[in-house]
Order: structure tokens, then sequence, then C-alpha cells
């Protein structure tokens, strides 16, 4: 008896009829992506060098052009071990961090924001911009490090804070040319997941302004 009793729960855990130890009534995780909320249209043309105009191919010339922008290596960004994660992470309390239970981002937001800041200086034209690697030599190499990026839930609705360290590299000096804090605090418009987001991706697009400008002063 024991064992049909043991082989009919089996099959019904195969089937999905029964949920061992699971709320059936809880919540489905909501995965957000983290975006650069700025969705800024492309930069105006660079203007073309007078050589570049002798050229009747447009296309050729531009490429020209582009090739002699620098080479912008983009490491990674890297993070702390609590922020190494999907999750959304808030505070209710200073000196605390806590994890939404039903909220996830699609990508790990160190991994993400590299992504995001490549394509943003990308879009700029003042650089070749590349991720570092052992096949594509650079001239500068930027360096970021995602120190906070979390729902500040001391009050409500809160904020989301993200604090992000960056350093860039004269690579052909073998020198340091700048390191910079850069920090954003932005309010949530509702005091839940989907406005933590909503926030998170307007602070990413934030930083992303002042980590070009910063970068815009280096000749």
């Amino acid at each position: 008896m024991k064992t049909r009793l043991s082989l009919m729960a089996f099959v019904l855990a195969l089937s999905g009829c029964v949920n061992f130890g699971q709320n059936a009534n809880a919540p489905g995780v909501v995965y957000y992506v983290l975006n650069d909320a700025a969705s800024a249209p492309a930069p105006s043309p660079t203007p073309l060098t007078a050589d570049a105009l002798k050229d009747p191919d447009s296309l050729r010339a531009e490429a020209r052009e582009k090739s002699s922008a620098p080479t912008l290596l983009v490491l990674d960004t890297t993070t702390g071990g609590f922020y190494d994660s999907d999750q959304l992470v808030f505070s209710r309390s200073a000196g605390t961090r806590g994890q939404y239970q039903f909220a996830r981002w699609t990508e790990r937001p160190g991994r993400r924001f590299a992504e995001l800041l490549r394509a943003r200086l990308d879009r700029l034209g003042r650089y070749r911009v590349a991720p570092a690697s052992g096949v594509v030599r650079g001239d500068l190499m930027l360096d970021t490090r995602l120190i906070e990026f979390y729902h500040d839930a001391t009050s409500e609705p809160g904020h989301v804070r993200l604090e992000l360290r960056a350093e860039l590299v004269d690579l052909k000096q073998r020198r340091l040319l700048g390191r910079h804090t850069f920090e954003q605090k932005v309010p949530l418009t509702t005091y839940d997941a989907a406005g933590a987001a909503q926030a998170s991706n307007l602070a990413v697009s934030r930083v992303l302004d002042d980590v070009s400008a910063w970068l815009a002063t280096f000749k």
C-alpha cells in the first residue's frame, strides 16, 4: 500500500497536481529590463574634415574619419558581492540591504550597465568603442565599478541611489588620466518594484550622461 501511495504522489507531482511546500497563490516573479531611459536620438553627424569632403564616396570618407578616433576599451562593470545578482535591492533602514522577493533583473546590473555604457559612448562617435579583449588593442581603457545601486525605502516612496566609480587609463603611456565617482538619486513615482525599476532606468541614464560629459573633458 505504501509503495502504491508513493507512486501515485510521484505521478501527481510530475503532472503539476501537487504543490509540495509552495503557496499556489504566491505572485509570479516579474523580470525587469535595465535600460538607458534617455533613449536619446542619434547625435548630429560629426563634421567631416577637408580631406574627407574631397572623397566622392561619403561612406568611405566617413569610415576614414572614424578610423582616426582613439579606440576606447570599456571593461565589464564590476560590483560588490551583494549586488552581483539579478535581484532588485532595497534598504528600509540605514546600514541594511534586502532583496525584492518577486522582482528580478533580466541581467545582472553590472553586466548590463557595461553594455549600456558601450552603446551610449559608441553613439557619441568620439571613440571606437570595444569591450576589453586580447583581440582589440586600445588607446584608452575605461574601468567602472558599481558601488551602490538600490531602492532607498527609508521613507515612502523613496528613491533609487546609484553610485559609480570610473577610471580612465592611457594604455600607450601607461598612466591614469583620471578617476571620478558619480552619484544619482532618483525619486520613485510608485512605492513598488515597478517604480524602483523605472527610477533605476532614469538613474542609469543620468549617470551615463555624467560619464560621457566627464570623458569629453579629456583631449
